[in-house]
């Protein structure tokens, strides 16, 4: 994959290269082709160009060129002299030409002074007037002549000969340092797909990778996001296991009502057993199956409430006669008679809330204060405004449960009774929840649990 990632990048830098390089051969070539090259300027000033236009400063008169006063002073102006000769080579007239100039030229030395006479510095240009010819001489030219000779065929084999070699020298040149810069950039990100694929294979452990460079902020979030998911990593295996135990649990709770229920079953078979016998047997099974259709009712409304399917009949309700009638109810329970239970109230509101549905939550709290702990605790439940608190001096819930308490599989350690689906506590915050309203606890071991359940106008 490091590779992978190193070449195509690497490829991606040499097809740029190549790109640029055939643009300049292409420009290159078009300025040669081309005629009008950026030396226009430069040409327009130079002593060829003065020779060529130099005719219009000519006329005949009689036959003979004369030059003109403005020629004269576009000579003198440009420190040039010059010659006029016939179609034999003599000069018929000069203007401003050294005593020392030939008086006639043969085409040889034509052609000779105007392409490689430089010793003495003066460039010779010839042009044409009529049927004359004459020659423009500048002694102090600044300017300077380049012969050259070009073969067409061998120019375009030069010049592609020149373009390969120039293309493979930019490309292994190029291949070097994009290697090296390619091999450094594409490094970290080859330890991002690493840590990417470490994180898809459940491996939450965190890395400093060495030399992060600009993606420093980004393994620093990938690290973040492995905090993040061990967390909830193990919260998902602590829940598999509650979930796991709670399936016992109910399983076990299920198991033992229908084992009671198939043995009296059996014994109502039996001939020899008598009425009141008979009673008795029919009785347990009907407790026992009750005992079944709660435990069943629970896991069903825990999943209506997990999934929001879960209407309410809600009704202006005072919530100071709501919950003394709840605890009254709770001390005429046969098993809970002769059990303490203070139960005081200030400034009662009155909230929309479902009945049926708030009386079995605020019962789930009140059996659990009464039911796991002694006989001797004392439960205070009080109203205040909006809020209900049921409180006792029992023993208390440790730290290591405490955030645990609400959980749908959870039973804490402090818990005797084995009967029970395990969901009381989760139902009844969900209802709450349910009416708009939160619920907390505080505890402390052997101190007691208080919990604290507020309901607000909706």
């Amino acid at each position: 994959m490091k590779w992978k990632l190193t070449g195509r990048y690497l490829l991606s830098v040499l097809l740029i290269v190549t790109a640029i390089v055939i643009l300049n051969i292409a420009i290159l070539v078009g300025l040669l082709v081309n005629e009008r090259t950026g030396l226009d300027d430069v040409e327009s000033n130079s002593g060829e160009t003065f020779t060529r236009t130099f005719n219009q400063y000519m006329t005949l008169e009689d036959g003979a060129p004369v030059v003109s006063e403005a020629g004269l002073e576009a000579l003198e102006r440009n420190s040039a002299w010059l010659q006029v000769l016939d179609t034999s080579g003599n000069v018929v007239t000069d203007a401003f030409a050294p005593e020392t100039a030939p008086d006639a030229y043969t085409p040889l030395e034509l052609i000779h002074i105007y392409k490689y006479k430089d010793d003495d510095l003066t460039l010779y240009f010839v042009g044409g007037f009529e049927s004359y010819s004459y020659l423009v001489a500048f002694p102090e030219a600044t300017e300077g002549r380049l012969v050259t000779m070009i073969d067409p065929e061998s120019l375009i084999a030069y010049l592609s000969k020149a373009g390969l070699i120039l293309l493979i020298v930019d490309l292994i040149v190029a291949a070097l340092i994009g290697l090296a810069f390619s091999s450094r950039l594409t490094r970290p990100v080859y330890r991002l797909t690493e840590r990417i694929a470490q994180l898809k294979a459940r491996d939450f452990s965190t890395v400093e990778p060495k030399r992060p460079g600009i993606y420093r902020p980004v393994f620093a979030n990938l690290n973040d996001v492995s905090q993040t998911l061990t967390t909830y990593e193990r919260e998902r295996e602590q829940l598999d296991v509650r979930r796991k135990e709670w399936m016992s649990n109910v399983s076990h709770d299920l198991l033992t009502p229908l084992a009671s229920i198939q043995g009296y079953a059996e014994l109502l078979d039996d001939t020899d057993v008598d009425e009141t016998e008979r009673r008795q047997y029919a009785s347990v099974i009907e407790r026992q199956a009750r005992y079944m259709k709660e435990l069943l009712d629970d896991f069903n409304l825990t999943m209506r409430l997990q999934h929001g399917d879960f209407p309410l009949d809600k009704v202006a309700t005072n919530l100071e006669p709501f919950v003394r009638e709840l605890v009254i109810d709770v001390l005429n329970d046969p098993r809970f008679s002769h059990r303490s239970i203070a139960f005081s109230s200030d400034d009662a509101a009155t909230r929309h809330i479902d009945a049926h549905f708030m009386k079995r939550a605020l019962l789930n709290f009140l059996y659990n204060a009464l039911l796991h702990n002694d006989d001797a605790v004392n439960v205070t439940v009080r109203v205040d405004g909006d809020t209900v608190t049921i409180s006792d001096d029992g023993r208390g819930i440790d730290a290591a449960d405490l955030p645990y308490i609400f959980e749908r599989y959870y039973r804490g350690t402090n818990t005797d009774d084995s009967l029970g689906s395990g969901l009381g506590m989760a139902i009844s915050r969900d209802i709450i929840e349910a009416h708009g309203g939160a619920v907390s606890v505080t505890s402390s071991p052997g101190h007691g649990t208080s919990i604290h359940i507020t309901l607000p106008d909706k």
